[in-house]
């Protein structure tokens, strides 16, 4: 199915991709850390072994209310062509998720909606998209009609395999790749019917190469809008794109979060949108026990940690770090007094990342330690035990709530019981415990090491 004619070396990971190189004497904090989205992206795609099944609640926003709003709960239903469907369950796609259930008959609909859409990683909308655009395709022309934009070599490779397991029974489909070192002659047209690539080729590709003839292209499809706009010049690069395109080109974009940037951008890329939101999901702390320690210093924060350690290791458990530097200082430290414990770092490649993430979710790990840009987005299940080792703060030091919803959260599962244990070592983070609690009206105990036993119980 796939065309990649690579000529010369393999694209090198585009400025923001998997290749995260750290000056080891600054001290990033988590802030400076965002250089990690698309690495971040790429990340829940190699660990999603399935898709997430989400409780949020799905917001659909028609463009025209009047218009029956129907959702489906079989890919029966939408119709697809016999090679499609047998591509979708040949994946191990049952029944559509949550995302799918509005997003596709928005999509397959005649005449062509447009759409903004919010997914988080997992949901099921690449296949969802590539769905749309394989639907759309007419195998018997052999020229580009659906063009996909992403916003990272790697993430590029990502979709197009989906595309390729999708179409696995459609074998006139064919996909070419417009990234960075994919040489092709010049005034050489290209044959594929879907293309996908990084903005800055595939806008090369279209005006001053040729290669594309956007007129004709009916499907256009904006991947991980909050990951290409975090990178220069891509912004720019999609909108002249999507300038070029037909009128009645069908625009779909999609993004894990909505920020005011996000938002102004998908209204430029998308006109007259139906639009799915993710209803925000009411987390509750119900279910886990909020402890603190109270420390003079970093060192006394980390003999606290080696008490707690023999309770805590029966469970699994994370420890998050403000800092690259500390998470790699604390690893190394437990390591030194025998504790078996697994670093997750910004500094790793993703590749190498993930396998850190897969030894943890198999147990062959108890403790992770990490910074929270690492972290996020990582479900695992059997994690019992949350330990703070700094409090989360934001850019100018005030508490970050939601992060710290987002860390202890991972806790308490599902109903189960969980434990938070938040390391305390000067006035100024006891202010900032003290607003936590203030902003979630939950009392957090003080943790003596009599306590140990408690600690035990609810970690096991």
């Amino acid at each position: 199915l796939s065309s990649l004619h690579l000529k010369d070396e393999k694209p090198k990971p585009d400025a923001n991709g998997a290749v995260i190189k750290a000056d080891d004497n600054v001290e990033k904090t988590e802030d400076e850390e965002k250089e990690d989205r698309a690495a971040q992206s790429l990340l829940n795609k190699l660990i999603r072994s399935n898709l997430v099944d989400t409780t949020n609640q799905v917001e659909v926003l028609q463009r025209d209310p009047t218009s029956p709003l129907y959702s489906v709960k079989s890919f029966e239903e939408l119709r697809l062509k016999p090679q499609l469907l047998q591509g979708v369950y040949a994946m191990g796609f049952n029944r559509p998720s949550k995302i799918q259930e509005n997003a596709l008959p928005m999509m397959l609909a005649e005449p062509p909606q447009n759409l903004i859409a919010q997914s988080q990683s997992g949901t099921g909308k690449t296949a969802a998209f590539v769905l749309a655009m394989l639907s759309h395709v007419d195998p018997g022309n052999k020229y580009p009609q659906c063009l996909c934009l992403s916003p990272t070599y790697e993430l590029a490779l990502q979709t197009g395999k989906v595309i390729e397991q999708m179409g696995k029974f459609y074998p006139e489909l064919k996909l070419a790749y417009a990234v960075r070192g994919n040489k092709l002659e010049r005034g050489q047209k290209i044959s594929e019917q879907i293309v996908i690539g990084t903005p800055g080729t595939v806008l090369d590709w279209c005006s001053k190469l040729k290669f594309i003839d956007p007129k004709k292209i009916k499907v256009f499809v904006l991947d991980e809008a909050d990951v290409m706009i975090a990178t220069q010049g891509h912004q720019d690069q999609s909108i002249r794109i999507q300038r070029m395109l037909p009128r009645d080109c069908q625009m779909l974009l999609f993004s894990a979060t909505f920020e005011d940037s996000v938002w102004k951008f998908a209204q430029k890329v998308v006109p007259d949108p139906n639009i799915i939101k993710l209803k925000r999901e009411e987390e509750t702390l119900d279910t886990i026990k909020q402890y603190y320690v109270l420390c003079n210093n970093r060192d006394e924060k980390f003999q606290a940690l080696c008490n707690i350690y023999g309770a805590i290791t029966i469970a699994q458990a994370m420890i998050f770090c403000h800092t690259r530097k500390t998470a790699s200082w604390l690893a190394a430290e437990l390591s030194k007094e025998g504790h078996q414990v697994a670093l997750l770092s910004g500094e790793m490649m993703v590749e190498q990342r993930a396998a850190v993430i897969e030894r943890f979710r198999e147990g062959k790990e108890k403790v992770l330690v990490t910074t929270n840009v690492c972290a996020r987005g990582i479900d695992v299940e059997q994690v019992s035990v949350v330990i703070n080792f700094d409090l989360p703060v934001d850019k100018d030091g005030n508490p970050d709530n939601e992060t710290y919803l987002h860390r202890i959260g991972r806790t308490g599962r599902f109903g189960k019981r969980g434990l938070a244990i938040n390391m305390v070592d000067s006035k100024h983070s006891m202010n900032i415990l003290n607003r936590i609690q203030e902003h979630f009206n939950k009392k957090i105990n003080k943790l003596d090491t009599d306590d140990l036993d408690e600690i035990e119980k609810i970690a096991n």
